[in-house]
């Protein structure tokens, strides 16, 4: 079982410390100084990030990624003493078809969602393409995302979710909390201070969308498909003056965001799209036991 895969390390309170300081704390840092600055501050931290061109600004918040990724996986392999195989998966191997699919899944449902609204009403929706600039932000996606949603599926869904496991013997327990931790620490992004902490449900339900594919298939494969298209998705196709980063995506939303017609969009995405991602994923691997998957108890070996 996946999470029982961190028994294979040597799990003492000081490692599971450091190793979490260290690869958390950038997440931490942020999510302090978001509540420590005033309302001004941030404005003028997000109009001076808004003064950057759009991909030196995507290099700029991806490229410590890299390192924190590195880092996380020389600790597990050095101070843990285990293997990245264990943090990712209960198999001999990892299985980039399962990557793929999920890649692929995500990708196809987001175009095709697009592609509906905008026949609906594109009033709001303008053509941004620049040959240049989006070559350019192609490439920056295709190196660092990796790295970026990398970082944090192999630690919320893989490092934190193993250890919380262990230490409280239980699934449902790591399940809820690193989804919450996973939506807290999105909390300093620009959409949150632009439509209030309504947004955190998105975040909070994506978290817990990604551990409950962890946890049923029994790794990571899936979440980490599913996480890079989604982000690559919302990087390349279209931007918007209110999200995280702006890019030169294929098109850009113009109009006044509505902070309630957004947050029902969201709503209805984690109450209908993602219960139909968790069928089409259940239904091609053949889930089963869903009771004790996620909420069972976790025991050492013997």
């Amino acid at each position: 079982m996946f999470i029982e895969q961190a028994y294979k390390g040597k799990n003492e309170w000081w490692r599971v410390l450091i190793t979490t300081f260290l690869t958390a704390g950038i997440f931490l840092a942020n999510f302090v100084a978001y509540f420590m600055m005033s309302t001004e501050q941030m404005d003028d931290v997000y109009k001076s990030m808004n003064e950057i061109p759009n991909n030196w600004s995507l290099i700029i918040n991806l490229s410590p990624f890299i390192f924190l990724l590195v880092l996380l996986f020389l600790l597990v392999r050095n101070l843990h003493e285990r293997s990245i195989i264990s943090l990712t998966t209960i198999r001999n191997k990892v299985d980039y078809r399962r990557i793929l699919f999920s890649f692929s899944l995500i990708v196809l449902l987001t175009i095709t969602v697009f592609i509906v609204t905008y026949f609906s009403d594109n009033s709001n929706i303008i053509w941004n393409f620049n040959p240049i600039k989006f070559g350019v932000l192609f490439g920056i996606s295709v190196l660092l995302f990796p790295c970026q949603i990398g970082l944090e599926e192999y630690l919320f869904r893989g490092y934190l979710m193993q250890q919380i496991g262990i230490i409280v013997k239980n699934r449902w327990f790591p399940l809820a909390l690193t989804s919450i931790i996973f939506g807290l620490f999105h909390g300093a992004n620009p959409e949150v201070a632009k439509m209030g902490y309504g947004v955190m449900v998105f975040y909070i339900g994506t978290g817990l969308l990604l551990g409950v594919i962890t946890l049923m298939d029994e790794s990571l494969e899936l979440a980490l498909g599913f996480h890079l298209g989604n982000n690559m998705m919302a990087a390349l196709l279209i931007t918007s003056d209110y999200s995280a980063i702006h890019t030169d995506a294929v098109f850009k939303y113009s109009g006044v965001e509505n902070p309630a017609d957004v947050l029902n969009e969201m709503i209805i995405s984690i109450a209908i799209v993602y219960p139909i991602i968790l069928y089409i994923f259940a239904k091609r691997y053949n889930w089963k036991d869903w009771s004790s998957k996620l909420t069972g108890k976790v025991l050492p070996p013997n």
